[in-house]
């Protein structure tokens, strides 16, 4: 085991263990059974090996391991149940985990796309971005550009309510996507609608929405966009399927089995009851009463549509993952998997027994939050995670895996600890809890060996001492944000290309961070500045980030990565990037929105009314919205994209409006 891999605290707790990966070629260490309590407590149920992505059953041969007891089967790579009988007649069972000692790796140099898919519309769009447009730019910017990925935002199904919270990061469920990404045109069954008044209605309806937002200032509204597909789709719904079609949604109702049937259920109900299952009727806050069993046979029209509406979802995402590889990405697209769902929402009630009740997870008091932070957040109890073989986490991982070439899970450092807050009390009050950060990271790679996918972590902030070299050890990627990879064992002076770690997805921006051209102008200090969000004076503010920014272009000069001079910023964002490219990081992103100049953040962290955070389409650098038609014709963008893929760049389309 590893010191940052607390084991002994899930085990302490009589639950089981896993088997510690090995380097590529050797065989797995299966000999650490565990002993005692651990052993007696885990659940039978789980018995028999099993790996795959929900496809199918992967099995790979593991080599034998010559240490290895006489008469001992090496068991190949999956979950095994693991029966333990001593001399003296006690007996004892664990889940083993047998996995590769690495995921699998990115090419050794990649570039591609970071984008809010919501935020990416199109001609075609129905008021926000959607799957269409995600494989529209997945095929453009492989073809074009020769790009490697694009990653999108989380994107699970959301909470519903009035307004939705339009923050991917607090979903419903992380376990299914959200049909509002669906396009609709694309469904084979839309061609086949006889009556289309009402379907043209519905277009023409959703045609305003992106009129106003792409040309008359208004916000991406969530609620307003799914108001009209759910009508589309409701109409789509009943169109009878083929019998190949037909087969195809069996076959995905047998391979989701009971998660979905409970996901479609919670829908269902709250269409009913409302979204907060705790203020359902008493019996129908748990998916296995008998009541609950009553109610759904009394929804079965609503709970099939659902169903429905999942595995539309889950084909387009395959689409696009298709329409990346065919574009020649090696990767494809890059999905997110947020820290945690929303308290009141459909995974904390079909898995209720896993979730830790009446508490947040969120952060400690530091330098910058004295009081610190509460998500709002319930975590997943670890003593249950490992009582149940960590099935939850394996389907979890699985289904988000199935269309993805890469997966990135956001505060990787969960996977560790996670700080717990008691609900009603403040974040100061809170502890880490640690979870068996081997068999989660066994799990982990595993998965992600049978889907051949790559795994990006979130490491940035504090991190724990040993977490990042555990996850390098296991081929996890990290994450190098320029503005912060400074040299902070020494003068704290910007680290010099050649001192970046290879093993990183290297960007210049992230979603709660402001765009490269805010942070070059100082745009971003003065936004907190007009909503009230700085502590200090606005010229103390300033001049902190005009020193810090300064020390940055100041190195690019001296790298001879500015050539253009001083105060030209769509320049300096091309220095920004060549600089990235200068570095041996594995996968460079490119924050979408830099590519036009885009100057607003997409979220604004520590804000809620004050900024319409999630909910701002991609600008140019006068905060007008642009498509993606004019974006993949924007020559910023493809001057900036020439500093990494020079010869692979093409001019846009003809008859396209420059940006």
């Amino acid at each position: 085991g590893e010191a940052a891999a607390p084991a002994g605290a899930a085990q302490a707790t009589g639950t089981g263990t896993a088997a510690p990966a090995q380097a590529p070629g050797s065989a797995p260490d299966v000999s650490a059974a565990p002993a005692g309590p651990a052993q007696a407590t885990a659940p039978r149920s789980a018995a028999g090996p099993e790996t795959g992505t929900g496809t199918g059953t992967t099995r790979a041969t593991v080599p034998r391991d010559p240490a290895a007891p006489a008469g001992w089967t090496q068991p190949p790579y999956g979950i095994h149940r693991l029966h333990v009988r001593t001399p003296d007649h006690h007996e004892a069972t664990a889940t083993l985990v047998v996995a590769p000692a690495r995921v699998p790796q990115p090419p050794e140099r990649t570039h591609g796309f970071l984008v809010q898919l919501y935020s990416l519309l199109s001609a075609r769009s129905w008021g926000m971005g959607d799957l269409g447009d995600l494989a529209d730019l997945a095929a453009w910017a492989g073809r074009t550009l020769g790009s490697g990925f694009v990653q999108v935002n989380p994107l699970h199904a959301a909470f519903p309510g009035r307004p939705t919270d339009p923050s991917p990061y607090r979903p419903s469920s992380r376990r299914f996507p959200d049909p509002v990404h669906l396009h609709v045109e694309s469904i084979p069954e839309y061609g086949q609608l006889h009556d289309r008044a009402l379907l043209d209605d519905l277009r023409q309806d959703a045609a305003a929405l992106s009129e106003a937002v792409l040309n008359k200032g208004a916000l991406i509204d969530r609620d307003a966009v799914w108001e009209l597909k759910r009508q589309a789709l409701e109409l789509i719904a009943e169109v009878p399927l083929t019998p190949g079609r037909r087969a195809a949604y069996c076959d995905f109702l047998a391979e989701q089995g009971q998660a979905l049937e409970d996901h479609a259920l919670w829908c269902a109900l709250a269409e009913v009851h409302g979204p907060d299952w705790h203020a359902w009727p008493e019996p129908l806050r748990d998916p296995r009463s008998p009541a609950t069993a009553r109610a759904r046979a009394r929804l079965l029209d609503r709970v099939d549509l659902h169903c429905r509406l999942a595995w539309l979802t889950a084909t387009q995402l395959a689409d696009a993952q298709r329409a990346a590889e065919d574009a020649g990405m090696e990767i494809g697209i890059v999905h997110d998997l947020a820290v945690g769902v929303h308290p009141a929402g459909a995974d904390t009630w079909a898995q209720r027994d896993l979730f830790a009740h009446g508490m947040s997870v969120g952060a400690p008091p530091d330098a910058f939050n004295a009081r610190g932070q509460d998500w709002g957040l319930p975590p997943w109890r670890p003593d249950a995670l490992a009582a149940t073989g960590y099935a939850a986490f394996r389907g979890l991982l699985r289904g988000l895996l199935a269309h993805a070439g890469a997966l990135r899970i956001d505060h990787v450092m969960g996977l560790f600890r996670l700080w717990w807050v008691p609900e009603g009390r403040p974040p100061t009050d809170g502890t880490y809890v640690t979870y068996d950060a081997e068999a989660m990271l066994a799990v982990l790679v595993l998965e992600a060996h049978s889907a051949g996918a790559v795994v990006v972590g979130e490491d940035l902030g504090t991190v724990e001492p040993g977490v990042r070299e555990a996850l390098a050890r296991r081929g996890v990627l990290g994450t190098s944000v320029l503005w912060f990879e400074r040299d902070w064992d020494g003068d704290g002076r910007p680290l010099a290309p050649e001192k970046w770690r290879q093993d990183c997805l290297a960007t210049a921006t992230t979603h709660d961070l402001p765009s490269t051209a805010a942070r070059l102008t100082g745009d971003h200090v003065t936004l907190r500045h007009r909503l009230g969000l700085l502590t200090r004076t606005l010229e103390e503010e300033l001049t902190e980030d005009v020193t810090g920014t300064a020390e940055w272009l100041a190195l690019l000069a001296r790298l001879r990565m500015l050539p253009e001079g001083d105060g030209d910023e769509p320049a300096a964002v091309r220095a920004v990037h060549r600089f990235l490219a200068a570095t041996p990081a594995r996968m460079i992103g490119v924050w979408l929105p830099d590519t036009v100049g885009d100057r607003r953040p997409q979220n604004l962290p520590g804000t809620w009314d004050q900024y319409p955070n999630w909910r701002l389409p991609i600008a140019d650098p006068e905060g007008h919205p642009v498509t993606l038609e004019e974006i993949t014709a924007s020559p910023r963008l493809h001057a900036l994209m020439e500093v990494l893929r020079p010869r692979r760049s093409r001019t846009a389309p003809p008859g396209e409006r420059p940006v």
